[in-house]
């Protein structure tokens, strides 16, 4: 491994001093590979974008396809969203009569996104989306069970999570098997992928460097799989990045935006940003403002077992207030457009808020039938009752959440003077029957009763906008906005799409429409003769990643010189949605088998962790080993319970 990763540095290294210096721009970076594999087109990525490109590529003309991916699973992102999607004049519209253009679709967009966005790419999207919306609903989506509008019955509604739209035009579909799949959209991807014997899937391999040949073509991959081996990836057609953005690395939001190193990541940690800083070295064009295109949900829960979950009391439709950690009011909790309550949660101290509410407001959410996401998430019995802070009066509960008791009990009083007034206060919120709207506003009380309660809730991060520049055609541009030849993005690691903030169900439909355009375009666009190479950008910069090198250097769990007595040892510790129980068995002082007993893990995430981890415990005699890249935390808690075992089987 050691002499692999001496390898890579040094390509990179060398890569950097040809760009940089008079040496011809179009010198071919020397890789001593242990394997080389070629394809008509390569893929970086295995998420939305990563598979309908690989499908579309297939359709158009492909006989092979080779998808390179750093976890074991496929998804990316879609295995930590229900995967909610968009679309105008859709199959779905036309089955419930809904009336709908395309061009309402675009400005919506445009509007949603503060019209920073890019016109042109998205009046791209919104034309390949109708035929994407369709090849899903062909391939199985018909069959799925959605989410529908409790008023029309219709499978399109409106997001109240995201800034309406003018029409209904989003669609929640479940996934057929639930115990695999969070979204529909990853099951029909993946199951469709899955039937194509031209498609292959390199897993636990992860792309270091993009390598252009003497014509300025980008062709190759360098990649390390799970074996420590360097893999040279060619592409006959083109090299198509589909790699994520960086929702995952603080650090790097943390450059980009004043609070990003505060959000709460909502998604998987391999969403590092690694394959922009890759398409960067290069020559792609990256807009270091839109690097800053952040958007959060003003509505996440810190459970501190892996992700962070989208998980809102809405508790404010019928009075509850939100408050800092000052103990202050900093938005009109009942603002229609999420944008201007995200923008404000992510000023705040540490990114957090406290929605605070009593007993009563319980009782007027339920009595109104509004108790959904509080029956669900956070009444008794259910999985976040944990995280509700309850207290008899304000005093008590601002001691238990550490705010000033002070302010607290000021703010909220002034705003049940407002409420029992009737006057508007200086945030806008409304307290008149008139003002209440359904969506956003449900009943007017003020906030008192014989119980007080609380619960944090964070900026939640889940997907980024910036990234590299594209045309149409989703091309990769260099600063003078030239076609670099051979290299294509679609999904999150391509910038300025849709502007500051994104509109609900282009998440996911994006990546898959813009896959589908990369995949069509790399098959039949003629690879130019001759391209100079651009000078890399430093946008990126190579220590936003030094993040890794944390979970490198961590001391050992267990000093495996200690003497171990024979036996069979169980220990339990926290999972990702209940505890996991593991038992190691200590045969001649070493040990003999690791079983995982049970578990509540992400299935799809998971399941490589839960099936190599083990074994590798037992083969290297040790709780430290590598952790498999995408499931960081089935693999930590598994070596951590083998630790626990090792410390008892020490006594």
């Amino acid at each position: 491994m050691k002499k692999i990763t001496a390898i890579i540095l040094t390509m990179a290294m060398a890569f950097s001093m040809v760009a940089c210096s008079s040496a011809p721009k179009n010198t071919v970076p020397t890789v001593e590979a242990d394997v080389t594999k070629t394809a008509d087109i390569v893929i970086v990525g295995a998420g939305a974008a990563g598979l309908s490109a690989a499908i579309e590529a297939v359709d158009n003309g492909a006989e092979s396809v080779i998808i390179i991916e750093k976890t074991a699973t496929t998804g990316g992102s879609l295995n930590f969203t229900s995967g909610s999607m968009s679309g105008a004049e859709t199959i779905i519209q036309q089955i419930d009569g809904v009336a709908d253009t395309k061009e309402s679709y675009v400005q919506d967009i445009l509007k949603n996104g503060a019209n920073l966005g890019d016109e042109e790419l998205i009046r791209a999207y919104v034309e390949e989306d109708v035929a994407a919306i369709q090849w899903l609903w062909d391939n199985g989506l018909s069959d799925n069970k959605f989410s529908v509008d409790r008023a029309t019955g219709t499978m399109s509604v409106f997001a109240p999570e995201h800034a309406l739209y003018s029409v209904k035009r989003t669609y929640k579909a479940s996934p057929e098997d639930a115990t695999k799949y969070k979204s529909a959209a990853h099951e029909i991807l993946d199951i469709v992928v899955k039937g194509e014997e031209k498609i292959a899937i390199d897993f636990q391999t992860e792309a270091k460097m993009l390598v252009n040949n003497e014509a300025g073509q980008v062709l190759s991959v360098v990649a390390e799989n799970a074996k420590g081996e360097t893999v040279l990836y060619t592409a006959n057609k083109g090299v198509i990045m589909a790699t994520g953005g960086y929702s995952g690395n603080l650090k790097m939001m943390g450059s980009f935006t004043e609070n990003g190193a505060n959000y709460l990541v909502g998604g998987s940690d391999a969403a590092d940003g690694y394959g922009i800083y890759m398409m960067q070295n290069v020559g792609a064009n990256i807009d270091a403002e839109k690097m800053g295109y952040v958007p959060t949900f003003p509505m996440g829960l810190d459970t501190g077992m892996g992700p962070g979950k989208i998980a809102s009391t809405y508790m404010w439709k019928n009075g509850a207030i939100c408050v800092n950690q000052e103990g202050n009011r900093f938005v009109k909790e009942t603002e229609a457009d999420p944008a201007i309550r995200e923008v404000a949660l992510e000023q705040q101290t540490n990114a957090i808020q406290y929605d605070i509410f009593t007993d009563n407001i319980i009782e007027s959410v339920e009595t109104l039938g509004s108790s959904v996401f509080w029956n669900y998430y956070y009444g008794p019995g259910m999985p976040y009752h944990s995280f509700v802070i309850e207290a008899d009066s304000i005093e008590e509960l601002a001691g238990k959440i550490g705010v000033d008791a002070d302010n607290l009990a000021k703010t909220i009083a002034d705003y049940n003077a407002h409420v029992e007034s009737g006057e508007m206060d200086e945030f806008g919120r409304e307290f008149t029957q008139e003002s209440l709207d359904g969506n956003y506003s449900v009943a007017i009380n003020k906030v008192e009763g014989d119980k007080y309660y609380a619960i944090a809730q964070r900026a939640l991060v889940v997907m980024t906008l910036g990234g590299v520049e594209t045309n149409t055609n989703a091309q990769v541009l260099d600063a003078d906005g030239n076609v670099i030849p051979g290299l294509y993005a679609a999904g999150e690691c391509v910038g300025g799409i849709w502007g500051k903030f994104v509109s609900g169900g282009t998440g996911v439909m994006g990546p898959i429409v813009f896959g589908r355009l990369a995949a069509r375009h790399a098959m039949t666009n003629e690879l130019p003769a001759s391209y100079t190479m651009k000078t890399a950008q430093t946008v990126i910069t190579e220590d936003m990643f030094a993040v890794k090198e944390v979970v490198e250097n961590t001391e050992s769990r267990f000093d495996m010189t200690k003497a171990l007595k024979d036996g069979e040892y169980t220990a339990e510790v926290e999972g990702q949605e209940g505890p996991m129980t593991v038992k190691t068995t200590v045969k001649d002082g070493k040990i003999a088998a690791v079983e995982v007993v049970s578990e509540n893990e992400t299935p799809s995430i998971a399941a490589a962790a839960l099936d190599s981890i083990p074994g590798a415990i037992v083969s290297g005699n040790t709780c430290d080993v590598d952790v498999v890249s995408g499931a960081t935390l089935t693999s930590n808690r598994i070596m951590d319970a083998v630790a626990l075992c090792l410390t008892e089987a020490a006594k």
